[in-house]
This record gives structure tokens, C-alpha cells and sequence, in this order.
């Protein structure tokens, strides 16, 4: 394998492990650390991981690296950047969708219900980012569909704690259907107005987090 090879192979499968929540804020990625347990050069895997720093995926750090360490002010700026980009992407996704994308959908959805006897947040979580991509995959725009993937890695950590309450994961899962109503339908109007409400839950769940921390 070239070394540009392992760039790239080590670049997509961390980049995939943190849209799917499998690197957490607690996780530090050292460069030889990865290079030893793949068996490569420790170079490419630096590049790998400085290009995901570049992306706004990850952040150096004095012991390697890390997802970014995001004020209150920068994730109330991505609650800004949602709302004015997914709407419009989940509209035009509804359009462009196919049967599998719905198969898809669903599947993620009855992945998700079934979390909710067991309240287990790990099979919640990735199945929400299941039902996610699969919508976001949709999207015809690449760089509109690329810009929401690099944001949302961003404030994976966000995602992760405001996640956690029940009374949340309902809301979630109310978003998620009506949602994949309007996929079904292809109705774009539907789609955008879902998201609309959808992102403003998420950013209402997060003050109240947030509140709860300072009063704490």
C-alpha cells in the first residue's frame, strides 16, 4: 500500500468514526499509536490526522489529537449554520430521494424505537446517525452535503450529551418520523419545515443543558 494510500485509509476511517460517535471528547489519537496498531509508517497517519485538523474534524493537542474544544458562542454558531443549510438540504433530499433511501430511513427509525425499552444510548446513538446519513447522503449539492458532515463531526460531543435525556430521544424520534413522512411523500416544503423545527429542539436542548451546567 502506497503511502498516499494510507493517508487516505486512515483519513476516511477516523473521519467515519466520528460522524458515527465513535470517537468521543475524551479520545486522544496519537499518530504512532494508530501507525503501530495498523503495522505502517507513522508519516501518512500524521497527514491523515493534519488534514482532518484542517477539515475542522479534529484539534492538535499537547498529548496528540482531539475532537475541536468548542466554546458556547462557536456552538451556538453552528445552531446558526443548521438552520439556514439543513432545511434546504433535507428539502432537496426529499426530491431527489430514492426507495432504497427510505428503506434506509425506516430501518434506522425502527433501530431507534427499539432503544427505548432498553434506554441504552450506544444502539440509540448510532442508529440515529444511521437515520442521518441516510437522508444526508441523499443530497444532491456534494459540497452543501459535505459542509453539513464537517460541522456535524464538529459538535459530535454536543450531540452526544443533549442526546441522553429521555423526554429528548422522544422528540428525536417524533422528528424522525414526521420526517420520513415527508421523504415518502417527496414533498420538499414538508421536509425543510421538519428540519426547521428539528434543529431548533436540538439547539432548545442544548440551553437547557447548558443551564443546567451553570446553575449546577
Amino acid at each position: 500500500m502506497t503511502r498516499r494510500n494510507i493517508r487516505q485509509r486512515v483519513h476516511e476511517d477516523i473521519r467515519t468514526q466520528i460522524l458515527r460517535g465513535e470517537i468521543g471528547p475524551d479520545t486522544k489519537l496519537v499518530d504512532t499509536a494508530i501507525a503501530g496498531e495498523l503495522g505502517v509508517s507513522r508519516m501518512p497517519v500524521r497527514e491523515a490526522l493534519m488534514q482532518l485538523v484542517s477539515e475542522g474534524y479534529l484539534e492538535g493537542t499537547s498529548r496528540g489529537f482531539a475532537l475541536p474544544s468548542l466554546s458556547h458562542e462557536q456552538i451556538l454558531e453552528f445552531f446558526v449554520l443548521r438552520r439556514l443549510l439543513e432545511p434546504h438540504a433535507a428539502a432537496s433530499a426529499a426530491q431527489a430521494r430514492t426507495e432504497q433511501v427510505i428503506a434506509a430511513m425506516q430501518e434506522a427509525v425502527s433501530a431507534i424505537q427499539a432503544t427505548l425499552t432498553t434506554r441504552a444510548f450506544e444502539p440509540f446513538f448510532r442508529a440515529c446517525e444511521h437515520f442521518r446519513d441516510s437522508w444526508l447522503n441523499a443530497v444532491p449539492n456534494t459540497e452543501l452535503r459535505r459542509t453539513i458532515q464537517r460541522y456535524s463531526g464538529q459538535v459530535q460531543s454536543v450531540r452526544l450529551s443533549t442526546m441522553r435525556d429521555l423526554d429528548t430521544k422522544r422528540t428525536i424520534i417524533a422528528g424522525q418520523l414526521e420526517l420520513l413522512e415527508a421523504f415518502k411523500a417527496k414533498d420538499a416544503l414538508a421536509a425543510s419545515n421538519c428540519m426547521s423545527r428539528f434543529v431548533m429542539e436540538g439547539e432548545k436542548s442544548y440551553r437547557k443543558l447548558t443551564r443546567a451546567e451553570w446553575s449546577g
